[in-house]
């Protein structure tokens, strides 16, 4: 008795692994003997949201403002002063408070430094290192940064957070009602050659604050991905196999057919495993990027 095959084949794309794979389809009405090729691919678009979605990170960095007043002896300038005074325009604008957070304070303290050191007056330092390098050297996990600048003498505390308020895009900082926490950092130095202050506002909407996501569940993902990919290629040259076999009977056929079939069962039960997979991965990213804009 002649053992029959696996002989339909229809296509998948597993878009997040950017490449083409194939679903191998049992068929006992017909016998490997009577194969033509293979079907044609499916356009992505036709599958169900077999792509893996990724999390939004936004990033708010106004072009940074320089004070050209000359200094004056109540041009004091404190991170704590700028922090309340940035509160009271909150609440003057309905929003509520912004909690101190130390790490954002670290990165707003490095910024100082570094622009000191740099002698750089930009939100990208010349290495290439900007808002969200600063964050994730500090240890804070953000969706959403902010980050306001400013260079020269001001009237105190209230007087560079005027300044910010008076500039568009520092004002969208300082009232963005996404943000919760907030870190600066005051600094007087030398910079191009004159004594003077420069002044850092780091802003955030922490990590924590929105649903987690499975990263777990996204690498077992990559790791389906890698075995889909192995099995497709031996499933292409084992299906060679049995094509160029004759004579197609006898027990030493019947048993490469039989690991064919078991090959194509394991590898479309992969790829339904991973689809599901994908889709509650999917579902995880909606829910923190819905929370990521509110």
């Amino acid at each position: 008795m002649i053992r029959k095959i696996v002989v339909a084949f229809g296509w998948i794309a597993l878009a997040f692994v950017a490449s083409w794979t194939y679903i191998a389809k049992p068929d006992p009405s017909r016998a490997l003997d009577w194969l033509t090729g293979f079907a044609p691919k499916v356009s992505i678009n036709s599958l169900a949201r077999s792509t893996v979605d990724e999390i939004i990170k936004q990033i708010s960095a106004p072009p940074p403002i320089r004070s050209v007043a000359k200094p004056k002896a109540s041009s004091l300038l404190t991170a704590s002063g700028i922090i309340a005074e940035t509160n009271k325009e909150r609440v003057a604008n309905g929003l509520p408070l912004l909690v101190e957070n130390f790490r954002l304070a670290s990165a707003a303290a490095a910024k100082v430094d570094d622009m000191f050191v740099g002698q750089y007056f930009e939100h990208v330092s010349p290495s290439g290192a900007g808002p969200a390098d600063l964050a994730d050297n500090a240890g804070y996990e953000y969706v959403l940064i902010g980050e306001n600048l400013a260079l020269g003498h001001y009237a105190g505390d209230i007087g560079v957070v005027d300044a910010w308020m008076n500039s568009p895009g520092h004002r969208a900082n300082i009232l963005q009602s996404r943000y919760t926490e907030i870190g600066v950092s005051v600094k007087k130095g030398i910079f191009e050659g004159q004594e003077t202050w420069l002044a850092v506002q780091e802003f955030g909407k922490p990590l924590s604050s929105c649903p987690a996501i499975d990263v777990v569940l996204k690498v077992s993902i990559e790791e389906n991905r890698v075995e889909i990919d192995r099995l497709d290629a031996e499933l292409i040259v084992r299906r060679d196999e049995l094509e160029n076999y004759h004579p197609k009977r006898g027990d030493e056929y019947n048993r490469k057919a039989d690991e064919y079939n078991g090959l194509v069962a394991e590898y479309n039960l992969l790829i339904e495993k991973t689809k599901s997979m994908v889709a509650e991965y999917n579902r995880q990213v909606e829910v923190f990027n819905a929370c990521a804009k509110n």
